[in-house]
């Protein structure tokens, strides 16, 4: 294989590495994101400062994994010529395992900690990107798309229920739930 395909993820893993030390520390992050999102936010408390820090720490665990098993894949995909399942496969499970080696080298760093949680965010994001490397964005932005509408229908009508029967008001949810539905119907007109 040549240095092309698999030098990219070799290299990813070495930034992931570099990350998993002192350097990606809460506290060291939280530095600069946290004048960022007071910037921003001007109005926001500490607590919901607190909350996007770590949003944004979670969302760039299953983000690094994401790009780190999206490159395994083109690696074997296209450098090995493997058929894409295979190749999905071997890069969620190498992804995985990096993800795991990962959180154990944090248990050495003063600063970190070890979580099988992280792992399960890395897997997670790695898992995503193989599921639309193997069947691509229109398939994989469909279905999500259409599940996501049945959520809001169904979690919406449900809360809306809830609300009626307690006697709390629902509020936009009077809009966003039967917009969910009328979008659902469109959508099952159109594919007919």
């Amino acid at each position: 294989m040549a240095p092309i395909y698999w030098l990219p993820p070799v290299l990813w893993m070495g930034m992931i590495f570099g990350l998993s030390t002192d350097v990606g520390s809460a506290e060291h992050t939280a530095s600069w994101l946290e004048p960022v999102f007071r910037a921003v936010l001007p109005g926001a408390t500490p607590a919901v400062i607190e909350a996007l820090h770590l949003l944004v720490r979670k969302t760039a665990h299953a983000t690094e994994y994401a790009v780190l098993a999206a490159l395994w894949f083109r690696a074997f995909a296209r450098g090995r010529g493997w058929r894409p399942s295979t190749a999905a496969v071997t890069a969620l499970g190498l992804s995985a395992l990096w993800a795991l080696l990962d959180e154990g080298h944090q248990t050495f760093v003063v600063s970190r900690g070890a979580s099988l949680g992280d792992a399960f965010l890395d897997t997670t994001g790695a898992a995503a990107a193989m599921i639309v490397a193997r069947f691509g964005w229109r398939p994989t932005a469909r279905v999500l798309t259409t599940a996501m509408l049945w959520i809001a229908l169904l979690g919406g009508a449900g809360v809306l229920v809830l609300n009626a029967v307690v006697g709390v008001p629902s509020g936009v949810l009077w809009i966003t739930a039967p917009a969910a539905a009328l979008l659902l119907a469109l959508r099952w007109r159109r594919t007919r």
